[in-house]
């Protein structure tokens, strides 16, 4: 019984927030069909961003990353959800604050349990600044502002 209950909450929410490569794309922050702006998604977690190159490159669900070596891209491969960014690569803060899709700077960023988030850093407004005065609060409403416009 335990293990059929086990299964349910393993399965079940991964079907309900299953997209489609359509959809994924259409809710993505893709620029020439390239998520991250052509960074590394792996390289965030190994010591900062680092630029991908595009004859290494992977599609996964609709969305294509540029790896800056092969050794990044097996490792995106072996857990690709590990490595994608929040909030289809939007800014978390603006995604908290308003529940909006707005751009990046792929170089401002922060790791918050295993997750990648990045964070809108132009014309000297920096959002990573702002998210940390209220992380908890904002990480709570950009996930649920994320869940309704995957909807």
């Amino acid at each position: 019984m335990k293990a059929a209950v086990l299964l349910i909450f393993l399965v079940v929410p991964s079907c309900l927030l299953g997209q489609g490569e359509v959809v994924r794309r259409k809710h993505y922050n893709i620029k020439n069909d390239i998520g991250v702006d052509g960074y590394d998604p792996v390289t965030y977690f190994e010591g900062g961003p680092k630029e991908g190159r595009e004859t290494i490159k992977f599609s996964y669900k609709g969305v294509t990353y540029f790896f800056s070596s092969p050794n990044t891209l097996n490792k995106f491969k072996s857990d690709p959800d590990r490595y994608e960014p929040a909030y289809g690569g939007w800014c978390a803060y603006a995604m908290g604050e308003k529940g909006e899709k707005v751009k990046v700077d792929p170089e401002t960023f922060k790791i918050v349990e295993g997750r990648l988030y990045l964070f809108y850093n132009f014309w000297g407004n920096n959002t990573l600044e702002d998210w940390n005065e209220n992380e908890k609060k904002l990480k709570e409403a950009a996930d649920r502002n994320w869940l309704a416009t995957i909807k």
